[in-house]
């Protein structure tokens, strides 16, 4: 095992940039999943005496100055992490977790592996002083060559596959902590905890398909990503039989705002569409189940009077922005200019 986890560490090595500590502190031994995620949220931060606590006697280097060193080169560490299966044995139930790893080195090019750990939690019940939390016994990866998303493994060797669950959201659980578990995480202001993804299932049909043809499904997970004084930032991925789950990105109109003498308090001369990007985060975003849209509503200062509103409507199995509002006024009152409209009745 030792031999195994001291490849591991010399291979990938995983220090993160000088300000990793701005990362969200994770520190949570609940689950096996959990506990993996927190290891690399360790490693990541530069916080190795909390990496190597992760592990059991068995640890993966001879001194925690060696597993410190082995994390040299690495600027950072992105994971994705599958269901656990869990087996008990004598008075201890032991977790193999699959998990996909890419550790981007410093000047280098990302390295990707794909694996299980094995993770340990000896009866609480039965436990005296000290007590032993959950615990990384072992951890098996290989290099791998597929996106981060597609290596993950879907179960660990013999071990029986973790529970049945929803397996759609789960994915999207796992692209999104791929994605943004350095820039997203955290409870929303005033919250007691993380925030569950909101989910949504859209009936639909192709005008390809047949009038009396099953309807198709989309799934959409609407995830919380941020918050500041007065706004909150939202992640989004799609389910389809087509193409599974994938993060959505949305229409975004790039705008040219020409205030008098170019003062942005100001009048406004004029204001025109200029372009389109796409956005992969809306501001103060929901889904209407009932009107099949989904709206966002960001604002560029507290009292909302200047903001910028949009409207995505879902047709033919897509999200397509059909209507777009700007106040571009800093002048108290809310008064909105509509830039683009193919959502109102002529």
């Amino acid at each position: 095992m030792r031999t195994g986890l001291s490849c591991l560490v010399a291979a990938m090595a995983a220090a993160a940039p000088a300000a990793a500590q701005d990362r969200p502190y994770l520190d949570d031994r609940s689950d096996a999943a959990a506990l993996i995620a927190s290891y690399y949220n360790a490693v990541n931060r530069k916080e190795y005496a909390r990496a190597w606590s992760y592990f059991g006697d068995d640890k993966p280097a001879a001194t925690l100055d060696d597993f410190a060193a082995g994390y040299a080169a690495t600027e950072s560490v992105a994971l994705v992490v599958g269901a656990a299966a869990a087996e008990g044995a004598a008075g201890s139930v032991f977790y193999r977790v699959p998990v996909a790893i890419r550790a981007t080195e410093d000047g280098g090019a990302p390295k990707l592996f794909a694996g299980c750990y094995t993770a340990r939690l000896i009866d609480p019940q039965i436990q005296d002083e000290p007590f032993r939390p959950l615990f990384i016994v072992a951890a098996s990866l290989e290099p791998a060559s597929e996106p981060l998303e597609d290596a993950l493994p879907a179960q660990c060797g013999d071990a029986p596959a973790g529970p049945a669950g929803d397996a759609g959201l789960e994915r999207a659980k796992a692209l999104f902590q791929a994605s943004y578990a350095q820039s997203c995480g955290g409870a929303p202001p005033g919250s007691d905890g993380p925030r569950a993804p909101d989910v949504h299932t859209i009936g639909f049909r192709y005008s390809t398909d047949d009038a009396d043809a099953p309807e198709r499904q989309m799934r959409l997970f609407r995830f919380y990503c941020r918050a500041g004084a007065y706004n909150e930032m939202h992640v989004y991925y799609r389910e389809d039989e087509i193409d599974g789950v994938r993060e959505l990105h949305f229409a975004m109109p790039e705008l040219d705002i020409r205030y008098r003498d170019d003062d942005s308090e100001g009048p406004v001369d004029s204001m025109r569409i200029v372009g389109f990007t796409a956005e992969n985060q809306l501001v103060n975003s929901d889904y209407d189940p009932e009107n099949f849209v989904v709206t966002a509503y960001a604002k560029w200062r507290g009292l909302g009077d200047a903001a910028a509103s949009g409207t995505w409507l879902f047709r033919q199995g897509q999200f397509s922005l059909v209507k777009y509002e700007v106040d571009a006024t800093y002048d108290g009152a809310v008064n909105p200019e509509l830039l683009l409209d193919y959502y109102s009745a002529p």
